[in-house]
């Protein structure tokens, strides 16, 4: 969703040369909205600087419609506040324009199979502003009651980066096991992805 006709065509030529079957594109968030809500995609490729709706909120608004569509943001803002915001609204994966097309279908890629993707630099930058804040003691407290030991070192190890495959061989169990965590993890806490995972944890200063 992205409101340049010549960029929706380019990335929609480019992701048809990967084999991705694009069922829709949409101008604007009200639009993207009623696309969604007929076509009902696996993955959904948004822009943050739109005219009208914004991003943001045609995020917060798809995982009402269709839960299951998966919310990829791409856009050229690497600025903290936007990519809060968008993780926040449900957003699984936040690339830069700038993404190499190899980059670009990781996080399709991610989204699809329910894993989350954000450009490392993006992901630093943010982790560490949240870290210069204030902990929130209430999120730290919930964190505590509601997981078991193992999942507060799998919650942890998700908060700094690891993929599932790195916190399988650190903790010494399958990746099976390490997706299963991350499930109950998300049903605790009432969150919806390991990129809202990892910024509650950081938020409540236990990482």
């Amino acid at each position: 969703m992205d409101d340049h006709d010549l960029f929706r065509t380019g990335l929609r030529s480019l992701l048809e040369e990967q084999g991705v079957h694009v069922v829709g594109e949409a101008e604007n968030g009200s639009a993207a909205l009623q696309q969604v809500g007929e076509l009902a995609p696996d993955v959904v490729i948004m822009d943050l600087k739109m005219p009208g709706l914004t991003g943001v909120e045609t995020t917060r608004r798809i995982s009402g419609i269709a839960p299951l569509a998966r919310v990829v943001v791409l856009t050229i803002s690497a600025d903290d506040e936007d990519v809060m915001d968008a993780v926040m609204a449900g957003a699984c994966g936040y690339l830069l324009k700038d993404s190499s097309i190899d980059q670009l279908m990781a996080g399709i890629r991610a989204a699809a199979a329910g894993e989350s993707l954000i450009s490392p630099q993006i992901a630093a930058k943010v982790l560490q502003r949240l870290r210069a804040q204030s902990a929130d003691t209430v999120a730290a407290e919930t964190i505590r009651a509601e997981l078991s030991e193992r999942e507060l070192e799998v919650l942890r190890l998700i908060a700094n980066g690891k993929d599932n495959a790195e916190i399988a061989r650190e903790l010494f169990i399958s990746p099976k096991t390490v997706k299963n965590h991350i499930s109950n993890i998300l049903m605790k806490l009432q969150i919806d992805n390991r990129i809202q995972a990892a910024v509650y944890a950081v938020r409540s200063g236990i990482v």
